[in-house]
């Protein structure tokens, strides 16, 4: 078994690992916000959206948090009357990816303010290993 200080920083890790990944799919979703298709009529970039999930670690005996994986978010793209446009369909209108700016922007903020609290759970816990082991070296 695993001692508490121990099972903060595995906690704490797995979650800033979870929130780095979080970022950059948002992050990536921002940066293709308005990626058309190529040809007429074709899908523009679609939004990704990323799951997490719970899992026992074996080893320390901890539930840790993980990144389980990519999904497309399934909201309909948004369409726009451009008919000089290359990927305009026959009628005239582009389909633009269904990324919202401001639901990107909250969750890299959001991801963000996760990590930073995670990072504040190590900071913490190291200075409690560090006061230990400066009460056991007084007290040898």
């Amino acid at each position: 078994m695993i001692d508490n200080l121990s099972a903060s920083f595995s906690i704490a890790n797995s979650a800033l690992s979870a929130q780095s990944q979080r970022i950059r799919v948002a992050t990536e979703n921002l940066a293709n916000a308005e990626s058309t298709g190529n040809t007429p009529g074709a899908d523009p970039y679609t939004r990704k959206i990323i799951t997490f999930e719970s899992h026992l670690d074996e080893a320390t005996g901890v539930n840790l948090v993980a990144a389980a994986g990519e999904d497309l978010d399934t909201t309909p793209y948004r369409m726009a009357l451009l008919p000089g446009h290359p990927a305009a369909d026959k009628d005239g209108y582009v389909k633009f990816p269904n990324v919202s700016l401001l639901m990107e922007l909250s969750d890299i903020r959001e991801g963000n303010n996760s990590y930073d609290a995670n990072v504040q759970v190590i900071k913490q816990a190291r200075d409690l290993v560090n006061l230990t082991i400066g009460l056991l070296k007084n007290t040898a």
